[in-house]
C-alpha cells in the first residue's frame, strides 16, 4: 500500500519547496528578457545589464538548489522531473534570444545551442517512450557544456569590465563558443548512443 502511495505522489502535481523554486525560475525568465525593453530613461544601460545578469545568476542557483533539495528531502516527482529541464531550456533560450537581438551573440551560436536543446529533448522523449531513457542520460560533456553556458550568459548580459580587470565581453564570447562546440559534441554523443535503437525501430 505504501509503494502505491509513493507512486501516486511521484505521478501527481505536487507543490513543495523544490517545485516552488523551479516555478520561481520560470517567473524570472520574462524579467531577464523584459528588463531590456523598458521605456527609455527608466533604467540606465549599465543598470539593465547588471540587473539582468544578477537575475540570471539567481535563476541558475535555483536550478542547482531545487535539485539538491528534491533529493535531500525525497521530494522528487514526475512533474518536477518534467518542469525542471523545461525551465532550464526556456531560461537559456530567452537569454540567448535577447543577446542575439542586442548584437552580443552571433545568431549561429544561438541557433546551435537552442537547436541542440530542441533536438535532444525530442530524442529523450522518444527514448523514454520506448523505455530506453537511460541510454541518453546526461554525459560529462553535457555537464561541462552547461557549466560553460551558465557562466557565459550572465557575463554577456553584464557586458562590461568587472572588478576593473575582467572583460566579460571577451570571456563570455569565448565561453559561449566553447559551449556551442561542446553542444555539437554532446549531440553527436547522444545520437551515437541512440542510433542502434533508431535503426532497430526503423
Amino acid at each position: 500500500m505504501q509503494s502505491v502511495c509513493d507512486d501516486y505522489k511521484k505521478r501527481s502535481m505536487p507543490f513543495n519547496v523544490p517545485i516552488f523554486l523551479t516555478w520561481l525560475r520560470v517567473a524570472m525568465i520574462p524579467l531577464v528578457v523584459g528588463i531590456f525593453y523598458l521605456p527609455d530613461g527608466w533604467l540606465s544601460p549599465w543598470t539593465q545589464n547588471f540587473s539582468a545578469g544578477i537575475i540570471f545568476i539567481i535563476a541558475a542557483i535555483t536550478d542547482w538548489f531545487d535539485g539538491y533539495l528534491a533529493r535531500r528531502w525525497n521530494q522528487m516527482s514526475a512533474f518536477g522531473a518534467f518542469l525542471d529541464p523545461v525551465a532550464d531550456k526556456l531560461m537559456v533560450a530567452g537569454a540567448l534570444l535577447v543577446l542575439v537581438q542586442l548584437g552580443r551573440v552571433h545568431a549561429i551560436l544561438g541557433f546551435i545551442i537552442i537547436g541542440r536543446e530542441i533536438a535532444i529533448s525530442a530524442l529523450r522523449e522518444w527514448m523514454a517512450g520506448i523505455g530506453e531513457s537511460q541510454s541518453v542520460a546526461v554525459s560529462s560533456v553535457g555537464k561541462i557544456k552547461t557549466t560553460a553556458q551558465m557562466i557565459a550568459i550572465p557575463m554577456l548580459l553584464y557586458y562590461d569590465i568587472l572588478l576593473n580587470f575582467l572583460d566579460t565581453r571577451f570571456w563570455g564570447n569565448w565561453l559561449l563558443v566553447i559551449a556551442a562546440t561542446l553542444t555539437v559534441w554532446s549531440m553527436l554523443y547522444y545520437l551515437k548512443k541512440a542510433w542502434p535503437l533508431m535503426k532497430e525501430r526503423g
